[in-house]
């Protein structure tokens, strides 16, 4: 667990405007979740009719939740799958010793 003493201030610009950020992560990991949102906040910024940053904030707020749910969902899916496959094949397995047992007290 981290504490304050931990944690490191970064200057960062978002859309052109300038962001402190005081974060626990590596250089590297706040880069990368900076550059992320800036390139999600230049998009916004373009598809906004209005040019105003407060809609292009929310807007690139609302594409990066739209793409965090999808891949949940998409994760979550995917855990179910393979748990499925996991049962599948662990009832094969018991069901293959059963005949196994059974195979082998007949002879």
């Amino acid at each position: 667990m981290s504490t304050v003493n931990d944690k490191k201030t970064y200057e960062l610009s978002f859309g052109g405007l300038p962001f402190k950020l005081r974060s626990s992560h590596d250089e590297e990991t706040v880069k990368e979740l900076a550059d992320f949102v800036d390139l999600k906040m230049q998009q916004a910024l373009q598809a906004t009719k209005s040019g105003s940053f407060q809609s292009a904030a929310v807007l690139a707020a609302l594409n990066i939740a739209e793409e965090l749910i999808l891949l949940k969902r998409q994760a979550l899916s995917e855990l179910d799958r393979i748990e499925e496959r996991t049962l599948k094949i662990s009832q094969e397995l018991e069901t293959s010793k059963v005949q196994e047992r059974t195979h082998s007290k007949s002879h």
